[in-house]
């Protein structure tokens, strides 16, 4: 009788402490390695070409044109009360034109690095919290007025006459005669 009582208490000791450990296995916390930035998790948004005056010494010297694309968390995305391209562009002109981070007199080499990270930096300061992580340059021009005069006179560029303010296609523009 005591070899089946011994029995007995074997078994459960043996159930409750394999029961215990397999609880205790469950409750770990798993070591979740986060997703690479470039790997999912962050969705690229496309900015649209942004044509900003280059000022100096009081006059428009030329414009520096830009498209930038934007590595952005998806949920944060979408609890903007801002639409994105407004907030884009005002944080260029921010960092371009009221921080002058690029200087065209060329005396200084354009800092590709330095920019992107300033205007990253310009976005997440004006939201209050990291939701930009990377900035995608897909171009960037300088076009001074030299070029843009020179562009024009080879015939590269034309102006087309477009309808007058207000009127649809529906309704062509009438010509009137002049009255003396």
């Amino acid at each position: 009788m005591i070899k089946l009582l011994i029995t007995g208490v074997w078994i459960c000791g043996v159930a409750l402490a394999s029961v215990y450990f397999s609880v205790q296995a469950a409750n770990k916390p798993e070591q979740v390695e986060p997703d690479p930035a470039m790997f999912g998790g962050l969705e690229t948004i496309r900015g649209e070409v942004t044509s900003i005056p280059v000022i100096s010494d009081g006059a428009v010297q030329g414009y520096f044109l830009t498209r930038l694309s934007y590595t952005i968390e998806p949920e944060k995305a979408k609890l903007l009360t801002i639409p994105l391209p407004d907030l884009v562009t005002d944080a260029l002109y921010t960092a371009l034109v009221g921080e002058q981070v690029i200087d065209f007199s060329g005396t200084k080499k354009f800092d590709l690095d330095t920019f992107k990270s300033k205007v990253k930096d310009t976005l997440n300061d004006r939201l209050g919290e990291v939701v930009f992580h990377d900035v995608i340059v897909e171009q960037i021009d300088f076009l001074s007025k030299a070029d843009i005069r020179s562009n024009m006179r080879r015939g590269n560029f034309t102006l087309n006459k477009g309808a007058p303010v207000g009127e649809t296609d529906a309704q062509p523009a009438e010509e009137t005669a002049p009255t003396h």
